[in-house]
């Protein structure tokens, strides 16, 4: 569990950092679409995060992370060398790949890390790709030239208009899905983002899976505190996810629940100084 490496992907705050862990264990059953919960201090959170590369030689796994909330921004304090108190994984069930055709991955701010995977095992079942890219700023945009060496088209947007398009990219998905037809659409981003691709591919008839990062404890399937309600029938992320069919999620009951612990989450950081 010790850190090999770490790169600093963005240096505007919030930060975007990648990690090299080692994690031999790990490194040899993960699988494209799984994630990790780890432990930066005993009296700490457990946070999950997708695993998005590894190297069985070296028995390494790549984990990219923004530094957003306390864990995050201790865990983006740790240096090559620091060791993390515990790496639990590989966790969740892995991304369905095969020969679909015709996808679409769109991934927004952080999200971009964990479609990557997904986009590299899809190429190799020789699907036709197009990756839409969405950043707040252009400062704040990773793996543009990792995913235009994978997809066959990449279309970005910022919010601000500092890079390429000035939009979102649900503008983008709406415009490709009305040119053509698409297998598949495989989304990761804020809760918001999401939901609106869900809206946008369901007029469409256009399969979505959406990956969910939501609240865990446990995440072995005990705890229950990341419970997703699709088609009105309980599912929990950790076991069961993280990978959903984005048309059946009550979305309304998901946004509730992610927003159990803010003003608490604030707190602390005000307490911490960070």
């Amino acid at each position: 569990m010790e850190i090999l490496k770490k790169e600093i992907l963005t240096d505007i705050n919030p930060r975007i950092i990648k990690l090299k862990i080692y994690a031999p264990y790990i490194c040899q059953k993960a699988e494209p679409g799984q994630f990790v919960v780890l432990m930066v201090k005993k009296e700490g959170e457990r946070i999950p995060l997708t695993i998005v590369e590894k190297d069985k030689k070296e028995g390494s796994i790549i984990l990219i992370f923004q530094e957003i909330g306390l864990t995050t921004k201790l865990l983006g304090k740790l240096r090559k060398g620091n060791k993390l108190v515990s790496l639990l994984g590989p966790l969740g069930n892995p991304t369905e790949i095969k020969k679909y055709g015709k996808v679409i991955l769109v991934g927004g701010g952080i999200g971009i890390a964990e479609i990557y995977p997904v986009a590299k095992a899809l190429k190799k079942k020789d699907n036709y790709l197009v990756a839409v890219l969405g950043a707040r700023t252009k400062k704040l945009l990773i793996l543009e030239k990792e995913l235009k060496e994978i997809c066959d088209q990449v279309f970005i947007t910022t919010d601000d208009g500092s890079y390429e398009r000035k939009g979102v990219v649900t503008d983008v998905l709406r415009e490709t899905i009305k040119k053509e037809k698409f297998s598949l659409v495989y989304a990761v981003g804020s809760l918001g983002m999401m939901e609106k691709v869900s809206i946008i591919t369901k007029k469409f008839k256009t399969k979505t899976i959406v990956s969910l990062n939501t609240l865990m404890i446990d995440a072995t399937g005990m705890c229950g505190c990341c419970r997703v309600y699709l088609n009105k029938e309980v599912k929990f992320a950790c076991v069961d996810g993280p990978e959903f069919d984005a048309h059946y999620i009550d979305w309304e009951n998901l946004r509730q629940r992610n927003k159990t612990y803010e003003d608490r989450e604030k707190s602390i950081l005000k307490f911490y100084h960070l």
